[in-house]
């Protein structure tokens, strides 16, 4: 038998000593299946939070394996962890924004506090919320909805439930998608083709109706004196009228667009947000505007400007705007604007700036030399020859004739480009993403599998156990079941020792929420 000196052994009972106290000091987490091990005091580094309060008295503690265990995203634990081991968040690439906020909430930490490193990658997904939900508000899905969403939209969803629908509470919804969701079915589609047909109608009979070869003048016989006495007379061609083929082509699309606009009107979901729609604006302006013009050229043509009235007529371009409801692509490029508008607004800013300097310093610099043709006459007149060479158009109208002249115009034609080059990627990037983000959603089932809700399984009851007994240990029991180890998948497995035996706190459940 080998003598240990009562030093040696005084020296191995502390060592001990110490390594009981660090094992008492360290808590294993079990997350998805990783087992992480950590110090009690690093989790107390970031206090109300959920692994600060760890206590044996919880659920999901496994009192056999001594460990917690969370059904969690390893993932994502591994960066809480790292945080309260070094206080500093970084975000995973590898996880979707929307789970690490999830998961966060759920660890009780502040989505605020991720590094700048990692801010930009982090908040890309909030970008994209973003432009899903404008994408949702211009409505730009082909899916029919259901019975239930329609009487929702349309104010009868009590009626819907009781069973006391109305035949024009029926009807109402198919007429709003024959007229107005030109996709929803083939009668909303041959609707819609009618309805592109008038337009294009209008329009080219607006425009065709200037014409000279398509107006037929006004003469008049005007008899005079010659000058021995006789009488003589000639035609006089004092004005011009559009063909009277274009008034009735216009009397037929209007009548169109009238009744489109009241059946449209009528059968709304919303009379309130149908009159304010920015679209519906300019269809029944434009659509005014032809009765007035017809009441005027009944009651005030003897007038001597009355030709100035027929500028307001030009109201009825405008209809092309009606086009965007079907197309998907005019509304993303109309989106694409608005959500440009800041870049655009700046663009302008700048665009201002620059015009007013080199228009100044234009009209001084040719005042400089002798310069008998000197086109710049006042700044004024030097503003639309900036606003022509920033943008790069150069009618040519007007032109420094000095040396100095000319190198302000090259500095302006240079300043012109770079400022209107700067905004253009914002506003191509803005449509893109839109687009793509339209293309994606086009492609995506319309029909999702449903996912269950999970719920905590309990513990079995042992048998001849009192009621408020129940086992603890047994597979797929409770919080102990699910993957054990550092990165294994199978099944818990435990000794036939240990199996039969009872917790006494394994019947006690608490939680943070």
């Amino acid at each position: 038998m080998t003598y240990i000196p009562k030093k040696m052994q005084h020296y191995a009972h502390a060592a001990m000593n110490l390594i009981n106290m660090d094992s008492e000091n360290r808590v294993v987490l079990n997350v998805g299946g990783i087992r992480h091990e950590t110090y009690k005091a690093t989790l107390k580094k970031i206090p109300a939070t959920r692994l600060s309060r760890l206590t044996e008295a919880l659920a999901n503690y496994d009192p056999i394996l001594n460990e917690y265990f969370f059904d969690r995203h390893p993932g994502v634990f591994a960066q809480v962890l790292n945080y309260y081991r070094t206080g500093k968040l970084h975000y995973p690439t590898d996880v979707c924004g929307p789970l690490f906020e999830e998961e966060l909430e759920f660890w009780g930490l502040d989505s605020n506090q991720v590094e700048p490193c990692c801010w930009m990658t982090y908040t890309q997904h909030r970008d994209t919320q973003e432009t899903l939900a404008v994408l949702d508000r211009l409505d730009l899905d082909t899916e029919k909805p259901s019975e239930e969403e329609l009487a929702r939209k349309f104010g009868f969803e009590e009626d819907y439930y009781k069973g006391t629908i109305s035949w024009w509470q029926e009807m109402k919804p198919r007429i709003w998608s024959l007229f107005d969701e030109p996709y929803s079915s083939n009668a909303a589609k041959t609707i819609g083709v009618v309805s592109v047909f008038f337009i294009c109608i209008s329009i080219l009979s607006f425009c065709l109706k200037t014409h000279p070869d398509m107006r037929v003048p006004i003469v008049r016989n005007v008899t005079v004196r010659t000058a021995n006495g006789t009488a003589g007379w000639f035609l006089d061609k004092t004005q011009t009228n559009a063909h009277i083929a274009f008034f009735y082509i216009e009397c037929v699309c209007n009548a169109w667009f009238t009744f489109e606009i009241l059946v449209r009107f009528i059968s709304s979901p919303n009379k309130c947000e149908f009159i304010k729609s920015s679209v519906n604006i300019i269809d029944y302006i434009a659509t005014l505007s032809f009765y007035i013009d017809l009441v005027l050229q009944r009651f005030a043509s003897h007038l001597e400007n009355a030709d100035i009235l027929e500028f307001f007529s030009i109201i009825r371009i405008m209809r092309l705007f009606k086009l965007t409801r079907h197309s998907s692509g005019l509304k993303i490029l109309i989106q694409t604007f608005r959500a440009s508008a800041k870049e655009l607004t700046l663009l302008v800013f700048f665009l201002v700036l620059g015009i007013v300097i080199f228009a100044s310093l234009v009209y001084y610099a040719e005042r400089i030399q002798p310069n008998p043709h000197n086109d710049f006459n006042s700044i004024p007149l030097g503003l639309w020859w900036a606003l022509v060479t920033m943008t790069t158009v150069g009618y040519g109208d007007m032109a420094p004739k000095t040396y100095i002249g000319m190198f302000v115009g090259a500095l302006c034609a240079l300043a012109g480009v770079l400022t209107i080059a700067l905004p253009v990627p914002v506003i191509v990037s803005n449509f893109a993403m839109y687009y793509s983000h339209t293309q994606a959603r086009a492609k995506l089932p319309k029909k999702r599998r449903r996912v269950l809700p999970v719920e905590q399984p309990r513990p079995p009851r042992l048998p001849g156990a009192p009621g408020g007994v129940s086992g603890c240990g047994t597979p797929g029991s409770g919080p102990h079941s699910g993957p054990m180890g550092s990165g294994g998948t199978g099944p818990r497995r435990m000794n036939n020792k240990t199996k039969d035996l009872v917790s006494p706190k394994s019947d006690m459940a608490f939680s943070f929420d």
